[in-house]
């Protein structure tokens, strides 16, 4: 796949370098000459000094090539022009960052494919890890409806040495909830268990959950730490 890449600050380097990692064919385009310099010597990959809402830059980086255009620039405005000017290239697969929820609706209604909070990614980060220390991550899905809980199994938690049938079958097992990956030590593969896996301590899993679930299964699970300046 061509992704191209408009702005090259931190995100914009660290979405290219992961996307070249995967495999894909990425070129940036950022104004900063010193930006485009880092990209081809330090990343590898193609980069095009000037505007991303230039057409001439825009046509020069081969947009009309492109499998996919991400909106990464500091300015939501750019960002807007820069998504309207893929879309008349006929790029359907676009994902814009935005810094202001007041943009929102506009991106929408200029077609982008993903719109991508990175200040509301970042607050919500940090409250889940206030909130819920015991958690090591956590993800929100369709607008916050459903949550994809990463889970440890202590030697003391409650499920360890249980079959993931077993626990499905407890009547305290949050209902609607699901274990959807297992990775037994930190150096194993994430793998998808089923109804015979025993969650081993020491192990990891990913639990799909709605949010006003996600108490009762870390309660369920028996790996609930002390509130955060509880004594």
């Amino acid at each position: 796949m061509y992704v191209l890449i408009g702005g090259a600050g931190m995100m914009g380097l660290g979405l290219a370098q992961q996307l070249l990692n995967l495999g894909h064919t990425v070129a940036i385009i950022d104004t900063d000459p010193l930006a485009c310099r880092f990209a081809r010597e330090k990343i590898g990959v193609m980069a095009f000094e000037g505007s991303a809402v230039s057409t001439t830059v825009l046509l020069e980086a081969g947009i009309k090539q492109a499998n996919a255009v991400v909106a990464a620039l500091t300015d939501d405005a750019l960002n807007l022009a820069l998504l309207v000017l893929s879309r008349s290239y006929g790029i359907s697969h676009i994902v814009v960052r935005m810094r202001d929820r007041e943009f929102q609706e506009a991106y929408r209604l200029a077609g982008a494919s993903h719109i991508i909070s990175t200040i509301d990614l970042a607050i919500a980060t940090m409250a889940n890890a206030i909130e819920y220390p015991q958690v090591e991550s956590m993800m929100h899905f369709e607008q916050g409806q459903v949550e994809v809980l990463k889970l440890p199994v202590p030697p003391n938690c409650f499920v360890a040495g249980r079959t993931v049938a077993q626990i499905a079958k407890d009547p305290r097992f949050p209902t609607g909830s699901l274990i959807i990956g297992y990775q037994c030590h930190a150096c194993t593969d994430l793998e998808i268990p089923n109804g015979n896996t025993v969650l081993e301590a020491g192990s990891t899993i990913l639990v799909v959950t709605r949010p006003e679930l996600v108490h009762a299964m870390i309660d369920y699970l028996g790996i609930a730490a002390n509130p955060v300046g509880s004594t």
